[in-house]
């Protein structure tokens, strides 16, 4: 285990909250001691832990690999923030794009070709884990003359029927 800074705090803030609470139960110092040092990583490990996994989205980040992009399309989202922040594509031209990423998955709308448009490649990223997310992420590619233009990130709600 990692002692990080935020695990040290939080683990003291639950100690002393579980003190409060064993000392509503029983006055002895000793009793108390006890109750809230085998009580702290119970409560810690199996109640605040698990509840805060639930209402958080939090992921792993990988760098760009493209083994990886390709093997699994569901775990794209943990590259996605190295593609965007390193310029890894960055006035590449879509054959490049295409040799890297692969084949769209789609084009986006364009509204002054009242059509899909060739130069704005959509590529599924899979959704981020988390109980109530029901949000598909995905990366937009957007070509001029040919090149990288823009890189983008953007989410839609995944309907079920």
């Amino acid at each position: 285990m990692i002692l990080t800074p935020a695990f040290i705090i939080l683990i003291s803030l639950i100690f002393i909250l579980v003190w409060l609470f064993a000392r509503s139960i029983d006055k002895r110092k000793w009793v108390v001691l006890l109750i809230t040092i085998a009580a702290t990583p119970v409560v810690y490990f199996y109640i605040f832990y698990p509840f805060v996994n639930i209402f958080t989205s939090f992921h792993h980040k990988k760098y760009f690999n493209a083994d990886a992009w390709e093997a699994k399309p569901a775990l794209r989202y943990e590259m996605s923030e190295n593609i965007i922040h390193s310029n890894l594509l960055d006035g590449k031209s879509k054959t490049d794009v295409e040799y890297l990423l692969g084949k769209s998955n789609w084009y986006s709308w364009d509204d002054s070709l009242k059509m899909n448009s060739p130069d704005k490649w959509n590529y599924n990223l899979g959704m981020k884990p988390g109980a109530f997310n029901r949000n598909k992420e995905c990366l937009e590619i957007e070509f001029k003359n040919n090149l990288v233009k823009r890189v983008t990130q953007y989410q839609f709600e995944e309907t079920f029927e």
